[in-house]
This record gives C-alpha cells, sequence and structure tokens, in this order.
C-alpha cells in the first residue's frame, strides 16, 4: 500500500490475527470483556487495553474470544469517548508541532508537518461525519485544541 504524504510503496506492517480461539486460552468471552471495562473505567485507550490483554492476559484476539471488537464492547457498556482515538491521536500531534513552532519559528519542515497533519485530521473528518461517529455540524477549532484532549 502506498503512503499517505510521499511516492514510497512501504511495507505493512501487522499480520491478522488466528481466527480460531486455542485450546490453551486462558480466559473466555464474558471475562474478556469484564476486563475490558475494567480498563476502560480506569482510563485507558482501546489500543492500550488490546496491548494490557495481550501482553498480561495471554489474549490473542479479542474479536476471536467475544466475536466483538474492542470498541463495539465499550459502546455496549455505554463507555464511549466524544471522539475516536486515531483523530484524538492526531490532534495531540497537532498541539506538539504547534508548541515547537513557537519556540522554533524558523524550521520549515514542522511547517510541513503541521499541513500534513491537518491534512489527515480534515480527511478523518470527513470520513467520521459521513459514518456518522460524529456529529455532522462538528468542526475542529484550531485554536482551542488542547479542549479535545481531555
Amino acid at each position: 500500500m502506498a503512503r499517505m504524504h510521499s511516492r514510497k510503496k512501504g511495507v505493512s506492517g501487522s499480520t491478522t490475527p488466528i481466527k480460531h480461539v486455542p485450546a490453551w486460552a486462558p480466559y473466555k468471552g464474558k471475562e474478556v470483556e469484564k476486563l475490558i471495562i475494567k480498563y476502560a473505567k480506569s482510563g485507558n485507550t482501546t489500543s492500550e487495553i488490546g496491548s494490557i490483554l495481550r501482553d498480561s492476559y495471554g489474549i490473542h484476539s479479542v474479536k476471536a474470544l467475544t466475536e466483538k471488537k474492542i470498541t463495539t464492547i465499550l459502546e455496549e457498556n455505554g463507555i464511549k469517548k466524544k471522539l475516536p482515538e486515531d483523530l484524538i491521536n492526531l490532534i495531540e500531534r497537532l498541539v506538539a508541532i504547534y508548541a515547537h513552532r513557537e519556540k522554533n519559528k524558523q524550521d520549515m519542515t514542522a511547517k510541513r508537518g503541521d499541513l500534513l497533519t491537518t491534512s489527515k485530521i480534515r480527511r478523518l473528518v470527513k470520513y467520521y461525519k459521513k459514518s456518522g461517529k460524529i456529529e455532522a455540524d462538528w468542526n475542529l477549532d484550531f485554536k482551542r485544541l488542547k479542549m479535545y484532549l481531555d
């Protein structure tokens, strides 16, 4: 798959996990859901929850055990963030770039990073509005970016 803002091809970094549940799997579906809810209430993001389950509990795939994704489980239990995680990560990156550019006004590479990150955010917002994951009238306020990170 090609990279978004360069002419390079790139290499995919991940493989899909096994679809079946191994016999040695220590946890079953409801136990995994309880663990997910526990870690979500303690303030972890969905990717952090997945890493914790993989590293600490030996759960290789939540979807194989519960037939649901982590985000679906959280939505069913009423634990949902205002914004999707990937959008929040891009906003965090943009805040860091703005802070860097305040100190280093002559840094033109950071200016390009700002442009590329902003374009990724706009593209993602357009997709999320279309799919109904955020409201159709939602707009990113670039003057108060840190407000979205709470």
